[in-house]
């Protein structure tokens, strides 16, 4: 472990949230002290990482610490740590008060983020809370000069920023009329600041004298976005900035006080801390926003240093499972780091180690729920905890474990009870387990009369593979998203509960090896001893890569390396004792998928390429490469690494250790009890080998090492088992539902849909798809149903299975292996005609067994608008090109001709007229190519399933799944039907409502809903709706089907898979003819995006769960023959019986994301000077409506202005007595200082200068006073 020095100690410490744990080494002893200690506990003592020193020094040194003295620091050589209080602040909402310092026109940039909601299905719309208190609006504007060649050489306004880039400084700070906007705040008590200007990336001289300003009148923290992280996008770059402001000054606080528990402060305390990228700072470097995942990354250093190169040469999976979540992470030879990263609901921009997240632990929560066993992602916590901790909680996973025998109460600490000195409380578990099982069975047999009643132990397990399979999806997304085989990694597996399902885990994902290191109970403390001191400096440079910028980037490089390396040098490190590491973050030239690409080893003596390492990393991690397009460069990264060399992984000493175990216990393994010896890691010597079943006790981690599996004792002393392959098909009933499999099913088939969405994501090239989201993919059963849909775009959902059906019925026997189909046509199942959706029919043996199908939104498809989305067009035609059915690929070759032609040229039924085709056809093509290796994908992941449990059982799944997503919608409609009953008329068993609400035109949607309240079945009767239009919110049935499902999904408010079976207990009827139903000749681009939001709001109003919202997704779309942009804008929710509505966010049957103010105006001719909340524009009520978004674009030059939106005549009503929503509205400023109202939806070609506004629609609110007086 290295030597340690004039007989001091070396302290590792992860204070942790529910527990610290300390590695000490002591001074001639080769094996180090380990202590655990909880985080928290007043009655005991201050602060667990200092009494934990305390202990082992008196432990060390014989003397006795009071804990009311100070702790020497003459035996301490150093001390590495990492704290959670960061992140525990973030999350608890416990930080700093600040402010918010942001340029004029943007007040509301973070509130409104990327306008997402973080949960499609959530009528509430639950966001974090902001960080902030107060918002000052700075009067002050930077512009980037697109027009480089015009700009004079006299002109006093234009400087070059520090990315290279010329801006034009269009309105100086005014630092006095600043400093009565600070004094307000210090004059209520906040004295912590975040700033964010826009353009600051470049331009950092107005944040910087903010921060002068702001110190000098007594400040304590100001955060400036620009000094955080250099790089273009404002709203994660503000995000960063209001993080560090909120967590440091806290940090700051909680250091002050560890170390002034030490007789001699930092002076004499060596003493590092560990940041979220895996490297050490001391403490004066240590801030808020690098902190966030100290802990976790002191783990993936810990099993990176300990075991890859040393342990395997595989790369490894980290799999470290708590008590509340799992974190994975992925080392191949270095730390993954990513740059952005979102934790309770903040963006961090920041070099991290990558590692994910997903809420399923040793406390997650086990439920029996509509047939199907649920694990998560609620947690009981670490109190009242699991039921086995004697203090009243809910059956949890460690419950399931401790059935099975995977937890062994005689070798876990006797902590519980009223005196804290009991064991876990075996007989507790199994009566609430009895309990459970008893609900179990009464439901099995009801589904099946000779189902056998399942044990206890069967219940258990059932569990604890329900909780495996859901902590397998995160790791294959984490590899396969970025090109890896999961197969060909080792599972490094740490924390409390992950040695207990090592072995399962690894086999479910086709692993052969899982390692798990000799201190995996507190290998996190022991990773901060591995870690090295990192300093890292970064600046922004924009540049199209080539000869001349490939030199400046060297130039900027060197200065940003001599900063680093003077930085190490003021810690105490010697030039030898440096290394350094050089970035450039590239992307291609209109993407915004940029990728920090590391300077490569030198060939032959040359510098290294970084243009060929960049194409090399994006063919891997998306699948393809983009031959004419140009490289840029968008940022300068170096990390200087201060190389310690203070622990290293020591081989043990051939020993004389034993293979006898020291106790045997009955284990629960596949369906039945084994006698299983148990031995402790300490009696075994390097080499050893254990076959299984076994138990080896790991300090207090128990590892499971399951039948069929063989541990070895490595050299140094860590757990290897080898996982034997298991090839057989696994059993299961196929005529009746098993509960366990229901569950696990229905994670495999969502799973397989969200991989094919992430391949869709990764290989496609357009705005559209890869970074505003917008597309879907889904799996289909033989039948043309649907079986799983990942919730993309709500508008998508089920919409999809008429378009497969359609495409069944229409091709007939004539579909062949190795066909993929395309369609975009409302008539065959689409939704308008951006919307392109790919159909893979599937075949085993000749027959056809299932369909994969993905739709995505292509940016341009021909038609008489660019960005095919024409607010006045009256036919089809006039849309775009229209496909109804062709095959793309042909028994295996792409129809590259054929595909071409018609998108290229759109037929016209007007005699004369010609359409204009896609403008961006080489797009498309891509695109294409994306959404059938996303189809290739789903196949690939199903014929797996195929392997494993048979064809015969898998397509009865896919049934099964959709039966018990039946039984859901059922009981929510029996439950829904009680709590309308008031409002409803009664005709029998059923109720019967009428709602209906008007476009803008007047049209009319009517609906009669009547439900079965004994059958829990539902009509949707939509009779008496307008017919159709002669315009283009016509809406194809499909848009309809989503709307019912994506309502009723939200009705059910649980996790339940989308399938054919929501629909299943639900008749929809829509009238031909109807605009909701219309003829194939018609105008239908705005129906997905306009009328969907409409028949929404009519829904839930009928079902009485939340006033109307926006009611429109406020398309706009500009550009002129060399460019097209597109987005939808946000707006406000409605509010509900025990909520206000959210403001500025997409909602319901939309999610895509807005585009970063600062990207915005780099890459299109446009100034933003506003984009806000709508104040008041939110419907009052006991419950307000949420306000709509306030956004005004200037054009810096002449293009064509689309905007096709709703609202603008009926505002979103409220719901019992509350007021409604304020109406939409859309002007153009002309250069004359005239405002022209412009309608709901109109074109215009707009001059220069000109300045559009779109006012979005605020949401309807809940509740009038009288009403809620008399409730």
């Amino acid at each position: 472990m290295g030597s340690v020095e004039g007989g001091k100690l070396r302290f590792c410490i992860d204070r942790g949230g529910t527990f610290t744990d300390v590695y000490a080494e002591f001074p001639g002893r080769s094996e180090g002290r380990v202590m655990k200690l909880l985080s928290v506990d007043p009655a005991n003592y201050d602060d667990a990482p200092v009494e934990g020193i305390r202990r082992i020094l008196e432990e060390f040194t014989g003397e006795k610490i009071p804990r009311s003295s100070k702790v020497p620091t003459n035996k301490i050589e150093w001390v590495r740590m990492g704290t959670t209080v960061a992140t525990n602040a973030l999350l608890e909402r416990k930080g700093e008060r600040i402010a918010l310092c942001v340029t004029r026109g943007f007040r509301d940039l973070l509130r409104i983020g990327n306008q997402a909601r973080p949960n499609i299905f959530d009528l509430t719309v639950s966001k974090p809370s902001n960080l902030y208190e107060e918002i000052v609006e700075i009067d002050e504007r930077v512009e980037l000069v697109i027009d480089e060649a015009n700009v004079s050489d006299s002109s006093d306004s234009v400087v070059q920023g520090v990315s290279g880039q010329l801006v034009r400084v269009v309105k100086p700070l005014n630092e006095e009329a600043l400093r009565p906007l600070l004094k307000g705040l210090l004059n209520k008590g906040i004295s912590c600041l975040a700033v964010v200007l826009m353009h600051s990336y470049t331009y950092p001289n107005h944040e910087t004298s903010v921060a002068k300003l702001a110190m000098s009148m007594g400040f304590k923290q100001v955060s400036l976005s620009s000094a955080l992280t250099p790089m273009v996008r404002a709203v994660p770059r503000g995000f960063t900035a209001c993080v560090d402001a909120y967590l440091t000054p806290v940090i700051k606080e909680y250091l002050r006080g560890f170390v002034s528990k030490f007789d001699e402060g930092t002076g004499e305390l060596n003493v590092l801390f560990m940041q979220s990228d895996g490297g050490l700072a001391p403490e004066s470097r240590f801030s808020g926003h690098k902190a966030v995942l100290s802990g976790p990354a002191g783990g993936v250093v810990g099993y990176s240093q300990t075991l890859f190169g040393i342990e395997t040469n595989k790369p490894l999976i980290g799999f470290d499972m708590g008590g509340t979540s799992t974190d994975v992470s992925r080392y191949a030879g270095s730390y993954e780091h990513v740059i952005e990263t979102q934790i309770s609901g903040a963006i961090i921009q920041a070099p991290q180690i990558e590692i994910n997240t997903v809420a399923a632990g040793g406390g997650s929560k086990l439920k029996f729920q509509f047939g199907a066993f649920k694990v998560g992602p609620e947690s009981v916590g670490a109190h009242p905890g699991p039921v086995c901790y004697r203090k009243g909680g809910e059956l949890a996973v460690t419950d399931a474990n401790l059935i099975l025998g995977y937890v062994i109460p005689d070798y876990f600490p006797s902590i519980f009870g009223p005196s804290e000195d009991q064991p876990l409380d075996v007989n507790a578990t199994k009566t609430e387990f009895e309990k459970l099982a008893e609900q179990i069975n009464i439901y099995r047999r009801n589904q099946d009369p000779a189902a056998k009643d399942m044990t206890v132990e069967e219940i258990a397990q059932g569990f604890v593979n329900v909780a495996n399979e859901t902590m397998c999806r995160p790791i294959r997304q984490l590899t396969e998203m970025k090109g890896h085989e999961t197969k060909n990694h080792a599972l490094a597996c740490f924390g409390g509960a992950g040695p207990q399902h090592a072995c399962a885990i690894a086999r479910s994902l086709g692993m052969k090896e899982v390692l798990i290191h000799r201190f995996c109970g507190i290998l996190s403390a022991y990773g901060m001893g591995m870690a090295d001191v990192v300093e890292e400096e970064q600046g922004p440079y924009s540049a199209v890569y080539g000869l001349e910028s490939v030199l400046e980037a060297s130039n900027r490089e060197a200065a940003l390396l001599n900063r680093v390396k003077w930085k190490l040098q003021l810690q105490g490190f010697q030039e030898e004792n440096i290394r350094t590491e050089t970035y450039l973050n590239l992307r291609y030239e209109g993407t915004d998928t940029a990728i920090m690409v590391k300077r490569p080893n030198d060939d032959g003596g040359s510098k290294g390429d970084y243009a060929f390492e960049f194409t090399r990393l994006f063919q891997q991690e998306y699948g393809f490469k983009l031959e004419s397009r140009n490289i840029m460069i968008c940022d300068v990264r170096v990390r200087g690494i201060g190389v310690t060399n203070i622990l290293k992984p020591r081989a043990l000493p051939p020993g004389s250790g034993t293979t006898k175990s020291v106790a045997q216990y009955k284990v629960y393994f596949g369906n039945s009890w084994h006698n299983t010896p148990l031995f402790k890691l300490e009696d075994l010597a390097c080499g050893c080998v254990i076959s299984g079943p076994a138990i080896i006790m790991n300090g207090n981690s128990t590892v499971i090492v399951e039948p069929s599996c063989k541990a070895v004792i490595t050299n140094y002393g860590n757990i290897k088992i080898e996982i034997e392959s298991i090839h057989k098909v696994v059993e299961v009933s196929k005529e009746v539902a098993d509960v366990v499999q229901l569950s696990i099913f229905n994670h495999r088939f969502m799973g397989i849909a969200e991989q094919m969405g992430r391949t869709l994501q990764r290989t496609s090239i357009s705005t559209n798809i890869k970074e505003r989201l917008d597309f879907s993919c889904a799996l289909f059963g033989p039948d043309a149903g649907l079986v799983a849909n990942a919730p993309h775009v709500p508008v998508h959902l089920g919409a999809m299975s008429s378009t497969v059906r359609w495409q069944m019925k229409y091709w007939g026997d004539n579909l062949k292996e190795g066909d993929v189909l395309v369609t975009n046509h409302p008539c065959a199942g689409g939704s308008h005609l951006p919307d392109i959706t790919v159909v893979t029919p599937v075949f085993d043996k000749g027959e056809l067994v299932f369909f994969v199908a993905s739709r995505g939104h292509h940016a341009e498809i021909g038609g008489i608008t660019p960005g095919s989305m024409p607010p006045f067009s009256k036919s089809i035609w006039e849309e775009g090109a229209a496909i109804k059915a062709f095959k793309l690929v042909k028994e295996g070759i792409f129809q590259e001709e054929g595909i071409s032609q018609l998108l290229l040229f759109p037929s016209s039924e007007q005699p004369g007229q010609k359409i204009p085709g896609t403008r961006r056809l080489q797009d498309n093509l891509s695109d294409l190519h994306a959404q059938i290796a996303a189809n290739q994908r789903g196949i690939s992941l199903i014929k797996e399933l195929i392997e494993q449990y048979g064809l015969e059982t898998v397509q009865s799944y896919m049934n099964h799944v959709q039966v018990n997503a039946e039984g859901a919608v059922r009981e929510m409609l029996k439950s829904v039907a009680a709590k309308v009953s008031d409002s409803a008329k009664v005709e029998g068993d059923s109720l019967i409502i009428e709602e209906e609400d008007s476009m803008d035109d007047g049209s009319v949607i009517h609906l009669k809903l009547t439900i079965d309240q004994k059958r829990g079945e539902a009509f949707f009767d939509f009779s008496g709706t307008s017919p159709e239009v002669y315009g283009n919110w016509n809406a194809p049935e499909a848009v309809t089907a989503a709307a019912v499902i994506y309502c009723l999904r939200c009705l059910v408010d649980v996790d339940i898979p989308l399938n054919q079976g929501c629909l299943a207990p639900v008749k929809i009827y829509i009238p031909p003819g109807s605009f909701l139903s219309p003829s194939d000749k018609a105008a239908v681009v705005g129906g997905n995006v306009l009328t969907s939001q409409r028949i929404t709001d009519v829904v839930l109003t009928a079902f009485q769960a939340c006033a109307c919202s926006q009611g429109c997704m406020n398309n706009l779309t500009f550009g002129d023959d060399t460019f097209g942009y597109y987005e939808t804008i946000g707006g406000g929710c409605g509010a509900g019986p025990g909520w206000d509505g959210t403001s500025g966010v997409q909602c319901h049957m939309t999610n895509t994301r807005m585009t970063d103010p600062e990207i915005f105006e780099q890459r299109y001719p446009v100034l933003l000077h506003r984009f806000g909340l709508r104040e008041n524009s939110g419907g009052a009520g006991v419950h307000r409506g949420g306000d709509g978004i306030v956004r005004e674009i200037e054009f810096r030059r002449p293009v064509v202005v689309s905007i096709l939106s709703e609202r603008r005549v009926h505002g979103p009503r409220g719901l019992k007595g509350g007021k409604d929503g304020a109406r939409g509205a859309n002007y153009l400023v002309t250069k004359d200082k005239r405002k022209v109202y412009l309608g709901g939806k109109n074109t215009v070609e707009v001059q220069a200068g000109e300045i559009l506004q779109i006012l979005t629609p605020g949401g309807g609110g809940w509740g009038g006073s009288s009403e809620y007086a008399s409730n």
